[in-house]
């Protein structure tokens, strides 16, 4: 039948009813493999935007940022010294829930509108300082109330009631600073490049990243901390851990009274 088409075709005549159907049926056949073959060899558009995000320059970047010591870090590295390793982990796993949270408003695009909102981040910088405040003196309390017993106790196991308020701790520190919003709105986004319909697939993948980088330094400060509460601290170095906590807490919370945030 094939054969009868062709010779009808080169001698200048029309292709017979009963090869037309087939004819029909091969084309589009054709063309769409043709269109399979194209498109196998041409990347998805999210993979060109994650192959345009400036790891080189993120990852350095990333870890001076989490390396800082900010209210976050240092908390994780007391709860480690009172606590142990197991509840200073479960505090950073709160911290992480936190920043998705503000990863997560960055990548809807409420983060740039949040970002320039005077009246929002004013709010939120009074919420963190009180609440940094409030952590400050709560550790000068128990500087001043802790005996020797109470000192030599505080690194063995917690009680149960005593990892909801860690985590809580954990949570609002990181949620409450409008630092850290500040932070991911205009950091992440410098890392990103391409075209504009890729930039939420990339902050999100930097976000991501900078979650792993958080993770492995907290992992330092607690490892820290864990080694300090492990050598069993007398009642009247811990009584100064407690002391120096506090001073440091209500000095953040001052700075962070004093920091026009509206001008960043």
């Amino acid at each position: 039948m094939w054969r009868a088409a062709d010779a009808s075709v080169r001698a200048g005549g029309p292709v017979p009813d009963s090869c037309r159907g087939a004819a029909n049926v091969g084309i589009p056949l054709v063309r769409r493999n043709e269109r399979h073959r194209r498109a196998g060899s041409r990347p998805e558009a999210s993979d060109q935007g994650v192959a345009m995000i400036n790891w080189a320059g993120f990852i350095p970047a990333a870890f001076l940022v989490s390396l800082i010591p900010g209210a976050n870090q240092l908390l994780g590295l007391n709860n480690a010294v009172r606590h142990g390793l197991t509840y200073a982990l479960a505090g950073i796993f709160a911290r992480l829930v936190a920043f998705v949270i503000l990863i997560g408003l960055v990548v809807a695009g409420l983060g740039a509108v949040l970002a320039t909102s005077a009246a929002w981040l004013t709010a939120v910088k009074w919420v963190g300082v009180v609440y940094l405040a409030w952590i400050g003196i709560s550790c000068l309390r128990r500087a001043r109330r802790t005996s020797a017993a109470s000192a030599h106790a505080a690194h063995a196991a917690p009680t149960k009631n005593g990892l909801r308020p860690l985590l809580l701790n954990e949570f609002l520190v990181a949620l409450s600073n409008p630092k850290a919003l500040l932070l991911f709105a205009a950091l992440l986004p410098q890392f990103t490049g391409g075209s504009q319909a890729d930039a939420g697939v990339q902050i999100a993948v930097l976000g991501a990243a900078y979650l792993a980088v958080e993770l492995i330094v907290g992992l330092g400060y607690i490892a820290v901390g864990n080694g300090i509460g492990a050598t069993g601290i007398p009642a009247a170095t811990m009584r100064k851990v407690d002391l120096g906590s506090g001073v440091i807490f209500l000095g953040l919370a001052a700075l962070l009274a004093a920091d026009d945030v509206t001008a960043h």
